[in-house]
C-alpha cells in the first residue's frame, strides 16, 4: 500500500505563498517579451506587448488553479 505524503498546514501555506511569486514571474516574462517584439518587429496592426500579457494572465491563472487542485487532492 503506497503512504500518503505528509502535508501537514505548514506545507499547504509555503506552496500557497510561491503562487503569488511564480504568477508575478510568469507575467513580467511575457511582458518584457512582448516589449522586445514591439521594439524590434513594430506592426501598426499587430500590439504583440498586449497579446502576450493576456497569455501570460491565462498561463499563469492555469498555474494557479493547477497548483491549488494539487493542494487540496485527498485520497
Amino acid at each position: 500500500m503506497e503512504k500518503e505524503p505528509n502535508r501537514s498546514p505548514r506545507n499547504k501555506w509555503i506552496a500557497l505563498i510561491n503562487i503569488p511569486i511564480q504568477m508575478g514571474a510568469i507575467i513580467f516574462l511575457f511582458s518584457y517579451l512582448g516589449n522586445w517584439l514591439d521594439e524590434n518587429h513594430p506592426s501598426p496592426k499587430v500590439y504583440y506587448n498586449k497579446i502576450l500579457i493576456m497569455v501570460g494572465v491565462a498561463l499563469a491563472l492555469y498555474n494557479v488553479f493547477r497548483q491549488v487542485n494539487e493542494i487540496n487532492k485527498t485520497k
